[in-house]
């Protein structure tokens, strides 16, 4: 069996494909498609139909993050795999193909799944609260092997005002050597890079332009090795990132109509979900608006298309239509307009702000904050903070990195909702045209499919 390599190029469009030649070849030799990706299109829905065949509706990663209804806490960046539901892409191909092996490398929800390689971000938690870089690696003694050779997990360039090339260099020198030892009959990879410049400053910034070079011969010798041992290889994307320059405080305008509760500790504010009759969780261009009584449901949808930079606002009808009607979801899902994106925010004086909302804290902060791409550029000490703050680390003293902006101005890219032209939207992107039938557009629900499809397992696609 040929091996396959599945790469998760994130944010990766024709558009910025152009500046990207050494995976431009993979189209060249093999082929290209529009990627349809599923609604909300961010990381963990799109990735989880991607493996699974199922939109949101029935694998039930909803996004990002959701409300737990049963714990009464919104959490964001779960990691557990019994999360979703659905048969696994390798699961199919080994019901298909008994003692069939398969390597994850940071493709999300990679904890307690069953393929037999891992590699996943997870930091180590002293007990005085420093936060140090690492990975979960299975088996155990992959762990020491990758670091030796590649030094610790750079977590801080992995997300983060740091956040830079170094993580996927990591990732991609981890999959070559992973691929070069193992040989898994299927090698996941997921590339983080292109999300940070475009997020931070617009896919047509110079700067967007040179993350894709940089991210391209990062990628050339990993494509080059699996393709020269026989590999097939498919390169694909979540999302595209598009231009945005309108946050919308959502939580601010549910909390002006009284219906967002907080409740107060040290003087700062915390979303209160257990008594608020309604309140979003906020992802990107996408929002899961939770309302307590089905009373208020149509003042809350009424109160939210009135909403500058709202285009929808989906009832459980609505979500059907977009296959995300699942239990896990908001009452209601609000849906940006193009160039907008929501916040999480959910005070109305900064001085209130809880004192993660200055941090990098994707798990304490109840939505998704791409202001933590960012040193504060209001704030002149904060990279000379940032830097103060590593000397305290290394000393092993305790320390806050509150270094994040509370004005969300900054960003200038943003995805989630449907892309509006193809050109803004996914790509996917594959070496071999022998074993699978070329098409112009393939739909997220299909990808399962097509990959096993690829290596001889189940129908032609």
């Amino acid at each position: 069996m040929k091996p396959l390599v599945v790469v998760d190029v994130v944010g990766l469009t024709p558009k910025v494909l152009r500046h990207m030649p050494a995976l431009a070849g993979l189209a060249r030799d093999g082929w290209q498609a529009e990627l349809g990706t599923v609604l909300p299109a961010v990381t963990c829905s799109a990735q989880s139909t991607f493996l699974t065949g199922l939109p949101p509706a029935g694998h039930g990663i909803v996004g990002n993050g959701w409300y737990f209804r049963d714990l009464g806490e919104v959490h964001l960046w779960r990691q557990h795999n019994r999360l979703v539901g659905g048969e696994k892409l390798w699961e199919a191909a080994r019901a298909r193909h008994p003692g069939y092996t398969a390597a994850n490398l940071c493709w999300w929800y990679a904890m307690g799944a069953s393929t037999d390689l891992t590699v996943t971000p997870r930091p180590i938690y002293h007990a005085d609260g420093r936060k140090s870089p690492d990975c979960y690696t299975r088996p155990p003694e992959l762990h020491d092997r990758l670091t030796e050779e590649l030094g610790a997990f750079p977590l801080f360039q992995y997300w983060g005002p740091t956040a830079s090339i170094a993580s996927s260099r990591w990732i991609a020198g981890a999959a070559r050597k992973v691929f070069a030892e193992q040989r898994p009959d299927l090698l996941l990879v997921y590339l983080p890079h292109l999300d940070y410049d475009l997020q931070r400053f617009g896919p047509d910034a110079e700067r967007a332009v040179a993350a894709a070079r940089d991210l391209d011969a990062v990628l050339a010798p990993l494509l080059g090795q699996v393709r020269d041992a026989g590999a097939t290889v498919v390169a694909l994307s979540e999302y595209g990132i598009t231009a945005a320059r309108r946050p919308v405080d959502v939580n601010r305008a549910l909390r002006a109509e009284g219906l967002l509760q907080v409740y107060v500790q040290g003087g700062m504010e915390y979303l209160d979900p257990w008594t608020s009759r309604a309140f979003a969780v906020a992802d990107h261009q996408v929002a899961h608006v939770y309302v307590s009584r089905e009373s208020d449901v149509d003042r809350v949808r009424g109160l939210l298309g009135e909403l500058p930079g709202v285009d929808e606002v989906l009832d459980r009808a609505g979500q059907a239509r977009y296959g995300l009607d699942h239990e896990r979801a908001g009452e209601l899902v609000a849906v940006a307009e193009p160039d907008a994106w929501f916040t999480y925010y959910y005070w109305l004086d900064d001085d209130r702000a809880p004192d993660f909302a200055r941090g990098v804290e994707i798990h304490r902060k109840p939505g998704y904050d791409p202001a933590e791409l960012f040193f504060d550029p209001a704030d002149p000490l904060a990279k000379a903070r940032a830097g103060l703050n590593l000397v305290k680390k290394k000393a092993g003293l305790r320390y806050a990195m509150n270094v994040v902006p509370l004005d969300p101005g900054w960003v200038r890219g943003s995805h989630g909702r449907l892309p509006d032209s193809a050109a803004d939207g996914p790509v996917l992107l594959c070496s071999d045209t022998s074993t699978v039938d070329v098409r112009d557009r393939v739909k997220a629900t299909e990808v399962r499919d097509l990959l096993l499809s690829l290596q001889g397992m189940g129908v032609r696609v």
